[in-house]
């Protein structure tokens, strides 16, 4: 749904909004999260998870933008307990995401768009499953955004995702400038955020995002194929520094709060929210000279 991305020449999205990324590398760490078997004790672990795009443009014209988003996500669950762990086969970086995205952008006048986006995915524990054994997620969207003045942007659409099941949402995009240095950027379901400009470089943000992560894997102690999912709210502050016209950082801590919580069979959790902070390091679209 970042679909203002790259898209530079066709110009979505307001002036003070973050750059586009290009290319981004994030790192994240979720502390404190516990479950337990039943007659076992409570283990605690941390989620961390390393996660890596790149943006490939397929066509770039006054019309239409496309772009390839290759992606990848490893996830493990650092376990801090000692004893025996009945899910210890989800540590070690085994919860992997080899995942493609392809956005597009029509333009149809000076002020209004169609963005159409679809990202599919394998998603599981690749420790224990083959490749071929691990079905195949997607999440698809149409979404019309019209630019009523320099300041404000709205627009709807809907979307589906299919991970172990079906889910179809409108979607709601609102942008707005209430001064030279401050906005409100709302794309939901997904993000709610106040922005502040502190300077052309510098941008702090008050943000609500949701984080949903879907795995597939082997249920405990049956060979049968089992669900890890999990839906979060990450509620928290972000900086965003530009540095020069290349490079860039990003960071956030704040508070990830469950809103439901799947691990596998058997396993029962305790505490499933708590802080969140991640660092991301991106490379902004290279600008290339128009031919006279």
């Amino acid at each position: 749904m970042s679909a203002h991305a790259v898209c530079q020449s066709l110009k979505p999205g307001l002036e003070g909004m973050a750059p586009s990324k290009w290319l981004t590398i994030r790192n994240t760490h979720a502390p404190g999260k516990t479950y337990r078997f039943n007659g076992t004790d409570t283990k605690r672990f941390t989620q961390e998870e390393y996660f890596m795009r790149a943006w490939v443009p397929l066509v770039h014209n006054k019309k239409v933008t496309v772009l390839l988003g290759p992606n990848y996500r490893a996830e493990q669950l650092e376990f801090k307990s000692t004893g025996e762990n009945p899910v210890s086969h989800m540590e070690g970086w085994n919860l992997r995401t080899f995942a493609m995205d392809l956005n597009s952008v029509v333009k149809l006048d000076s002020s209004s768009w169609f963005i159409f986006t679809s990202h599919i995915n394998k998603s599981g524990d690749f420790g224990s499953l083959d490749w071929q054994e691990i079905p195949v997620n997607f999440t698809l969207s149409a979404s019309f955004l019209r630019k009523k003045s320099l300041n404000k942007e709205v627009g709807i659409g809907v979307m589906m995702n299919k991970s172990f099941r079906v889910t179809v949402l409108p979607v709601f995009i609102f942008n707005y400038n209430f001064s030279n240095s401050s906005g409100l950027e709302m794309m939901l379901p997904k993000k709610i955020a106040f922005r502040k400009n502190i300077s052309p470089s510098d941008i702090i943000y008050f943000k609500s995002e949701a984080v949903s992560r879907t795995y597939y894997l082997r249920k405990f102690n049956e060979d049968a194929l089992g669900v890890c999912r999990r839906v979060d709210i990450d509620m928290g502050v972000s900086y965003n520094r530009k540095i020069g016209n290349y490079v860039g950082v990003e960071i956030f801590g704040g508070y990830r709060q469950n809103i439901s919580n799947r691990l596998i069979e058997g396993a029962v959790p305790v505490r499933t929210s708590g802080l969140a902070a991640t660092i991301e390091f991106y490379v902004q679209p290279p600008k290339f000279k128009k031919r006279k």
